[in-house]
């Protein structure tokens, strides 16, 4: 199993980071609402006090009043009903209830979704100071949502509630100089902003240091310390960290090799609906490595992965329907999946799907089509593979006239890969 791509795996985590950032201030920036009570009396007669203080305008009385409503703490979960007092409170220039109203314009929880309304209340909450909504007014700026797209301005805010010690926004600085985006790149920056993020426990921050680690940038490549980071953020739950952990196992990298625990690993990041785990973990039942071989359970998992449109899961799902193993032969259903993940560019797929149409099994044999998938695949193959498609496409010449060659190259030419229809997966390679 061939190691996962740094780039998608950036990708991954970044997204990660952005989504923290719209939703976790909600229910982790203020600590009330987090204390278990005793009794329900208690919460009873803490809500009937805390309501009677908030009709009389008590400004930290109407913030407590909207997080119980948003906490479900002693009262039925219900946004629309905490929207009005974090409002009242944020009128009266609370920086946390402004903080959170911006979370929820920006999420449409009670309020209609409105990413104006949210910049205008984050800018307030992040003038007095909020490191949760600084960090939310940098991913404005940097995503043009709400405001005028300003990559600069992104920044200064993202290190204003970084140098406030903020785990979420010295990840993005970090992911920032780790891809050059808006900076000059910077592996040790990146490295520098990550650890600061790690060791503070934010298990994103934790992957993306595993991930230098394990690539050598910025430091020394030390797969142990790589294995030590993902470790902890995969004890976090974090399903990328699972991921990883178990490909470290499966290529014995800074632990003794042992498909037993890559599958334990793969099968918690996957029941999450990690894509890549998914294939992972099917490869694994699919080579009897770390499980008994069980070539149903392999299709099974390469399923879940294909329909979020991982390309890999794709080709290995239609390999299955061709062979007829661990499902009932079906060379259609076998077109149908190479189609799906040729069409995003996957050269092992491409080629499976040029030799079908040249066998014509599940599709009525075409030489046009056939010389034009393979063609394809051998443009973007290399190594071994790239000579064996070509030979292969050669021979399919051979068969064909001086007509349908121009055919099959022109459309060649003209095809463009499209897009897959879920973020994760679809790399080309064999797992």
């Amino acid at each position: 199993m061939k190691p996962f791509w740094r780039s998608a795996l950036l990708t991954t985590c970044g997204a990660a980071i952005l989504l923290v950032g719209y939703t976790g201030a909600l229910v982790s920036f203020p600590a009330f609402g987090q204390e278990k009570q005793t009794s329900d009396q208690k919460t009873n007669e803490s809500l009937h006090e805390v309501r009677r203080a908030a009709e009389k305008g008590d400004a930290d009385a109407e913030l407590k009043l909207g997080l119980m409503y948003s906490q479900g703490q002693g009262v039925t979960k219900d946004y629309a009903e905490a929207a009005p007092w974090f409002r009242r409170a944020a009128e009266q220039g609370v920086a946390e209830a402004q903080h959170i109203l911006g979370t929820l314009y920006e999420s449409g929880l009670g309020v209609p979704k409105d990413s104006a309304e949210a910049v205008r209340w984050y800018r307030k909450a992040a003038d007095r100071g909020v490191a949760g909504a600084q960090f939310n007014l940098g991913q404005r700026y940097d995503s043009g949502q709400g405001v005028p797209q300003d990559h600069a301005e992104g920044v200064r805010w993202y290190r204003l509630a970084a140098d406030q010690g903020y785990a979420s926004a010295q990840t993005r600085i970090g992911l920032m100089y780790d891809t050059g985006e808006t900076v000059a790149q910077d592996y040790a920056e990146a490295i520098r902003w990550y650890r600061k993020g790690a060791e503070q426990g934010y298990a994103y921050a934790q992957v993306c240091l595993g991930i230098m680690y394990d690539e050598g940038h910025g430091a020394a490549q030390d797969y142990a310390e790589a294995v030590r980071w993902y470790r902890k953020a995969a004890e976090q739950g974090n399903a990328r960290a699972q991921l990883h952990l178990g490909s470290m196992y499966t290529q014995g990298q800074g632990v003794r090799q042992d498909y037993a625990e890559a599958v334990r690993w793969y099968q918690k990041a996957a029941e999450q609906g990690d894509a890549d785990a998914q294939v992972g973990l099917g490869f694994m039942y699919s080579q009897g490595q770390g499980v008994a071989q069980d070539h149903v359970e392999a299709a099974r998992w390469y399923r879940k992965a294909a329909e979020q449109g991982d390309a890999n899961a794709q080709t290995n799902l239609g390999a299955i329907y061709h062979q007829g193993r661990g499902l009932p032969q079906d060379y259609a259903e076998a077109v149908r999946w190479f189609h799906k993940a040729a069409e995003q560019g996957v050269a092992r797929a491409q080629f499976k799907l040029g030799l079908v149409y040249a066998l014509g099994q599940g599709v009525p044999q075409d030489y046009v089509q056939a010389h034009m998938w393979v063609n394809l695949a051998a443009s973007r193959a290399g190594g071994n593979d790239q000579k064996n498609y070509a030979d292969q496409r050669d021979s399919f010449a051979e068969k064909m006239t001086v007509q349908q060659i121009a055919e099959a190259q022109r459309l060649a030419r003209e095809w463009k890969p499209r897009e897959q229809q879920a973020a994760a997966g679809g790399r080309d390679g064999q797992r």
